[in-house]
């Protein structure tokens, strides 16, 4: 008997939750785990983890029994990284059909460090000062707008290394450029490429963008194959014409095609301006000598933006660029410079994981434990970082498309409008200032728009607060 009111009693209160989680059902539509119970305990995980951001999961789970159940989902042999993602990346694709316009899809590697007694449980990333690193490598794409919106993620890989050789010591041994794709980690670039290409159904509107690491012939060739674009930093001065010169021989000779000027901040973090002087051709770049059977030629465009002048307290600008995109003036090569911009969003991106999510500080014992944790973090940190960049990109757009009608009620009643804003029309640039006022941010009118710190801090309280709402009217009706 007791047991049943128990369960009613739960039943009860998830009714009374249940337009609080409208976000999470949105994520999770099209997960598809192996067992139904599964599906279940992932939701109410996911829900957990996104009301309490960096807290470990006894705090979130808060009893021993729903505890237990988080670490033997974790653990469960029948549950991946894919299975948890699954249904954000469909929610990813929805919100990509649903807009107009280029697609930017961020790659870049991150790293998960962890300090264990047994660290062969886990695995190995490098070496940080002459020491083995545990951890898990992760590399990401992230699909974002050309204003800096982002949808949600597109492809994960996740993997360690047994044993971590170091890459000076194998250059010793061989010639890394004769080394099949195939068989090394450079390969997670292509395969993502072709999987965010896939999953967006879109190829003419993405453009892939990544670091200097992204440089790779094998790469190029499949982004022409599967008719996407790419953008990305080069490390490599590859053979280009005839082979007789360079990418740099022919840059050299290119005259200055104008100036653009920029905002950036110096190492005390000051704002500072650059002015950039551009230039960019269209030239033939060949592949790798070793793989000149295996890959064509391909017509590329360079991008060179160097700065003039020499900055005194930071490092001087110099971005050497290449893409598949047509590149015909200067007004085209502002544009993708802004774009590749953008670049350090992911970058953000992986700091709200481990910063917000503290996802280094997860005490999980192996890394197949850790992988799931992370990729359930993943939804939560996009989410933060979709609705701060959302009050920037769309701040007038409906409070509605970001948030649930209980929690603009809430926000009302909690956080008073200043003087002058209860006649303004309620946007949703003025909830998400509400939110972040409740994470601790001051609402001056010299404050910068809110930071992803102070929107989490306010959607944990936020959570809290409604919880606590949907608890008293039970009680006291």
């Amino acid at each position: 008997m007791g047991l049943k009111l128990k369960e009613r009693g739960a039943a009860s209160i998830q009714r009374l939750t249940s337009d609080i989680e409208t976000w999470i059902d949105r994520e999770v539509a099209g997960c598809e785990f192996k067992d139904e119970r599964l599906g279940r305990r992932f939701c109410k995980l996911l829900g957990q983890i996104g009301s309490d951001m960096g807290q470990s999961i006894p705090q979130i789970c808060r009893d021993w029994a729903n505890t237990k159940a988080a670490y033997r989902f974790f653990s469960n042999e029948r549950v991946n990284e894919a299975d948890i993602l699954r249904g954000h990346f469909e929610a990813t694709r929805g919100r990509v059909t649903e807009a107009e316009g280029p697609i930017l899809v961020l790659h870049d590697t991150t790293e998960f460090s962890f300090k264990r007694e047994k660290p062969d449980l886990i695995g190995f990333t490098g070496k940080t000062a002459g020491r083995t690193q545990c951890g898990v490598l992760m590399h990401s794409s992230l699909a974002v707008t050309t204003e800096g919106l982002p949808f949600g993620l597109t492809a994960i890989k996740f993997w360690t290394r047994k044993k971590f050789k170091g890459t000076t010591a194998l250059k010793r041994k061989v010639n890394p450029t004769r080394v099949p794709i195939e068989h090394k980690e450079s390969i997670r670039w292509l395969e993502n490429l072709r999987q965010s290409t896939d999953l967006l159904a879109a190829p003419g509107r993405c453009v892939h963008i990544g670091d200097r690491e992204s440089d790779i012939y094998e790469l190029f060739c499949l982004a022409e194959e599967v008719g996407t674009h790419f953008l990305v930093r080069t490390c490599v001065d590859r053979l280009a014409g005839d082979g007789n010169h360079t990418i740099a021989d022919e840059v050299d000779e290119i005259t200055i095609k104008g100036l653009h000027r920029i905002e950036v901040k110096d190492s005390n973090g000051d704002s500072d301006e650059a002015l950039l002087e551009i230039r960019f051709c269209k030239l033939r770049v060949l592949p790798p000598i070793g793989k000149q059977k295996k890959y064509p030629a391909l017509n590329l465009t360079v991008i060179h933006a160097q700065e003039r002048g020499m900055p005194k307290r930071r490092k001087k600008i110099e971005w050497k660029l290449l893409t598949n995109l047509p590149v015909k003036s200067r007004k085209d090569t502002i544009e993708k410079l802004e774009w590749y911009a953008m670049r350090w969003k992911i970058e953000v991106f992986h700091k709200i994981l481990k910063s917000g999510c503290k996802a280094e500080e997860s005490k999980l014992r192996t890394a197949e434990r850790l992988v799931n944790l992370i990729a359930v973090f993943c939804i939560v940190s996009w989410r933060v970082f979709w609705m701060t960049m959302l009050n920037r990109s769309t701040p007038n757009a409906p409070p509605q498309m970001a948030m649930t009608e209980i929690e603009i009620k809430l926000l009302d009643h909690l956080v008073k409008d200043r003087n002058g804003d209860s006649t303004r029309r309620k946007t949703l640039s003025h909830y998400v200032v509400k939110v972040a006022r409740l994470g601790g941010y001051l609402a001056r009118a010299s404050d910068p728009p809110p930071g992803n710190i102070v929107i989490w801090r306010g959607l944990s309280k936020l959570t809290d607060i409604e919880l606590g709402a949907a608890i008293g009217t039970k009680i006291y009706g």
